[in-house]
């Protein structure tokens, strides 16, 4: 073998490791700050419902029906009618953002299932606001958010809430 082919052999070499690093490191900058490649932490996941919930804030069902997959499933505390596709799902967010909702967790249990599979269930409350009067309720509810990490984001897939039983 001669110098030259040798020397060729070795650009090639530092050209392909050079490409694979870099592949890598945009993976990694992909996934988001703080995220990477693996499971993500009961924080980060606790942050998704902080998110939903300063979204309520803005007043805008589609800003909120966005945080959703096309394909999820909500059954929605305050509704009877169960909202699978995105136009049902803002519909339900125009009544329910009337109220001014303000949520607040009480009990809440993560469960990573994998690098793109989350449950977070447990118990919330809303304080709401009636627009006629007014006047300040607070609703007690069990929740379910099944989220999913689809193109880089995670999206709500399911979202079960239901009033406190009384009692």
């Amino acid at each position: 073998m001669t110098r030259r082919s040798t020397s060729k052999r070795v650009a090639i070499v530092t050209a392909t490791a050079l490409v694979a690093v870099g592949t890598v490191a945009a993976g990694a900058a992909a996934a988001g700050p703080g995220w990477g490649e693996g499971k993500p932490g009961k924080k980060q996941i606790a942050a998704l419902f902080d998110q939903w919930n300063r979204t309520l804030q803005t007043g805008d069902p589609e800003q909120v029906a966005d945080l959703y997959a096309s394909d999820a499933v909500l059954l929605p505390t305050v509704s009877n009618e169960v909202r699978a596709d995105h136009a049902a799902i803002v519909d339900y967010f125009e009544h329910f953002l009337a109220n001014k909702p303000v949520g607040k967790k009480i009990e809440t249990h993560i469960n990573v299932l994998d690098s793109n599979s989350v449950i977070d269930a447990g118990t919330y409350q809303f304080t709401l606001t009636d627009p006629e009067t007014g006047e300040k309720s607070v609703v007690k509810a069990r929740y379910t958010y099944a989220y999913e990490k689809r193109g880089g984001e995670w999206l709500i897939v399911n979202h079960h809430s239901s009033k406190m039983p009384e009692g």
